[in-house]
């Protein structure tokens, strides 16, 4: 399932082709939600990757835990939740569908 699926292109003042910009809802809090704690940096991505096998997920786990924009790594010591697959793939179903 791709979070771009129904982006629409669009182009900038320069010509350059890019997707839409898609603000996904919160994804909300479930009981198969599992919480970590950061002990070392970690980069989203390859978090993603590990718990999802798909580090496109990313954002996913940036959008649950307000991480914001300008960067894929979290600090030590930061408690992130992260939701299951399922309710990302619903949120982005969700999304698509609406649109």
């Amino acid at each position: 399932m791709n979070r771009y699926e129904t982006s629409r292109t669009i182009k900038d003042i320069n010509g350059i082709q890019r997707k839409s910009t898609i603000i996904f809802p919160a994804i909300p809090n479930s009981p198969e939600d599992i919480y970590i704690k950061t002990t070392t940096i970690e980069r989203l991505d390859k978090l993603a990757f590990r718990l999802y096998e798909d580090s496109s997920l990313w954002w996913a786990i940036a959008a649950t835990n307000n991480l914001g924009k300008g960067t894929l790594i979290v600090k030590p010591g930061v408690r992130l939740r992260i939701p299951p697959l399922s309710a990302i793939q619903d949120n982005i179903e969700f999304v698509n569908n609406n649109r």
